[in-house]
């Protein structure tokens, strides 16, 4: 679990295909020896475990399925991510709960200067956009962000100078692809409501938190 409150900006040093999976290394100015082998890593928000270390870079194995959904396929050596360790429960919860497992990948639609202030705004696969709410949650790139405005096909965000030099946000153009992660509480409502891929009809009810007692 991560917050979405980057701590480096590390640097692809190469991605090597193994068949249909990869082997993902990264130059990093975070302290390795502090970095433990399986620990967990969120690379531009994609949950990956440390399989190595040493001479200022991590190793990753990165899985068929994190190539095809979160966009790695594109990487290549000199690429600027976004690094944040798991969250340890003796720290602060500055950002939102980010699980680091990527829903979907958006597009960069507009980029805008605002008084300093970069305002993006996203196309989205539409089957995502129902998890999105003016003033909620959403992580790109692994970033934690608020969304300012929903659109039938997709939203916008507003960058401030911080965040933008802390990240790779400030490298976005339009045409660039970011991995989207919706909070992860919409969906549980949803399944809980009796909504998407619950196998079963019905759904959380007046009736049925009766009968469970808590009316």
């Amino acid at each position: 679990m991560f917050t979405g409150l980057i701590e480096d900006m590390g640097r692809v040093v190469r991605l090597e295909r193994r068949g249909a999976a990869a082997r993902l290394v990264v130059a990093t100015g975070l302290p390795l020896a502090e970095i433990a082998l399986g620990e967990s890593v969120a690379v531009n928000g994609v949950c990956l475990t440390v399989v190595d270390r040493g001479e200022g870079a991590l190793v990753f194995d990165v899985s068929p399925e994190s190539l095809r959904a979160a966009g790695f396929a594109g990487l290549s050596a000199g690429k600027e991510v976004n690094l944040e360790r798991a969250l340890r429960l003796d720290q602060r919860l500055g950002g939102h709960l980010v699980s680091g497992h990527v829903d979907c990948v958006a597009t960069v639609a507009e980029r805008r200067e605002v008084s300093g202030n970069s305002v993006f705004v996203f196309h989205l696969p539409p089957a995502y956009g129902r998890y999105l709410v003016a003033k909620g949650s959403v992580a790109i790139d692994g970033v934690s962000l608020t969304v300012n405005e929903v659109t039938a096909d997709g939203f916008s965000v507003n960058v401030i100078p911080h965040t933008g030099s802390a990240t790779t946000l400030q490298r976005l153009k339009p045409g660039d692809g970011v991995n989207i992660e919706v909070d992860i509480l919409a969906k549980y409502v949803e399944r809980l409501l009796g909504g998407k891929d619950t196998g079963r009809s019905g759904g959380l009810s007046l009736e049925a938190l009766a009968q469970a007692g808590f009316l």
